[in-house]
């Protein structure tokens, strides 16, 4: 069984692919990336990329109110879809802040450059003190 950590590892590559794809009008079918991305039904991994694709102009929205003179579309797509996914889980589930915070900067210090990473430390911050998540 994969841990929640690997899952949002999975989580972020597929919502990174998907956006991707969906940028340079490539026809993408995220059931199909899903399925490439991990082989087992994942209910979490499910709920998760639909929910970020669903909510994706308002979590953007959301990401770019607590940045200064910069927005989402700025910031690399992985992290950016780390980003997305740790906004969705602050204001759509219940998992503690702290864990999602946490994640979010393993997995930016991971695939992200030292900038991304504090940026997205600092719009998770906010979003935390000023957003009532």
């Amino acid at each position: 069984m994969a841990t929640r950590s690997l899952l949002r590892e999975k989580i972020m590559i597929i919502l990174y692919q998907y956006d991707l794809m969906s940028s340079n009008k490539l026809a993408c079918d995220i059931e199909d990336i899903i399925k490439d991305n991990i082989d087992f039904e994942n209910d979490f991994v499910k709920d998760m990329v639909y929910g970020v694709i669903t909510y994706k102009d308002e979590l953007d929205a959301l990401a770019n109110s607590k940045m200064k003179d910069w927005d989402i579309t700025r910031i690399d797509k992985t992290g950016a879809a780390i980003l997305r996914l740790a906004i969705y889980e602050l204001k759509y589930t219940d998992t503690p802040f702290i864990v999602v915070i946490n994640e979010a900067i393993e997995l930016a210090k991971k695939y992200s450059d030292d900038n991304v990473r504090k940026i997205i430390n600092a719009v998770l911050d906010k979003i935390v003190k000023e957003e009532n998540v």
